[in-house]
């Protein structure tokens, strides 16, 4: 059965990789998994935005995919060592800080895949989520993070489980199912989750695969491909079967996804 997350939504799904910066945005010193991002992918007309989650020191639950806050402010302190008064402070001239609560009231119609990055934002992100878990995915690469996520939504009386992919150890479990060609385990490995989100290759290894895309449609598992910001590169995925794309090129990739209906 489809999870609430991806029903109604045509397929393929475009997710906006941090929210969506274009070239001019990013001229006027707009940065990824701001305010202004989120907002800008919404009027560009994604449904889907993917995000990241860390915690503050005061226990905020903020958008933001670094550990620290070097690359996008400059600020060499760690995001779990600032307030969210300071992050705020420093956000505010790179597009406005944004928090997983602010995320879900201000964007009512955005469906939002949540990346969690941070041990301590776990339990933080499930409570927040709880009340909207129909339009949440919850996912990330420590399968330990992922799981207490979901449960913490449960706990904070969630009415369905929010969708959620696979992480690291599901992932290494599913591809061992393919290596051994058994379809029945792979589909097995497979039952808990509803997505599988994934590079096309990981180093000199090729990730998608045929195989992999067959196993996961036998599931009734998504298969979405990141992070792809070419129209061709997008065309093929497409065409491949893939059922969704993560991109900086919200904005590209819709109207690619537009010219191939």
């Amino acid at each position: 059965m489809t999870h609430p997350f991806f029903a109604g939504t045509p397929l393929p799904r475009v997710f906006a990789h941090r929210g969506l910066v274009t070239a001019d945005a990013a001229q006027h010193g707009v940065v990824e998994n701001s305010f202004a991002a989120v907002a800008a992918a919404h009027a560009a007309g994604a449904v889907f935005v993917e995000s990241d989650c860390h915690l503050t020191r005061d226990g905020v639950v903020v958008l933001f995919h670094d550990d620290d806050l070097s690359r996008v402010t400059g600020d060499p302190r760690k995001i779990a060592d600032v307030s969210a008064a300071e992050l705020d402070d420093l956000m505010a001239d790179r597009g406005g800080l944004i928090t997983l609560a602010q995320a879900l009231d201000s964007f009512p119609d955005v469906r939002f895949n949540l990346d969690v990055k941070a041990e301590a934002a776990a339990v933080p992100v499930g409570r927040v989520v709880a009340p909207h878990a129909g339009r949440v995915l919850v996912t990330s690469f420590s399968d330990e993070r992922r799981l207490t996520a979901l449960q913490a939504a449960a706990d904070a009386g969630a009415a369905i489980r929010p969708a959620t992919s696979a992480g690291r150890r599901g992932m290494l479990e599913f591809l061992t199912a393919l290596t051994l060609r058994s379809n029945r385990l792979a589909v097995r490995m497979l039952r808990d989750v509803d997505a599988l989100q994934i590079p096309e290759r990981q180093g000199p290894i090729r990730v998608l695969s045929p195989r992999l895309l067959a196993a996961a449609h036998l599931a009734e598992v998504e298969v979405h491909v990141w992070t792809i910001n070419e129209a061709p590169e997008m065309q093929r995925l497409i065409e491949l079967g893939c059922d969704g794309i993560v991109t900086d090129r919200a904005d590209l990739a819709l109207e690619v996804l537009h010219g191939a209906r």
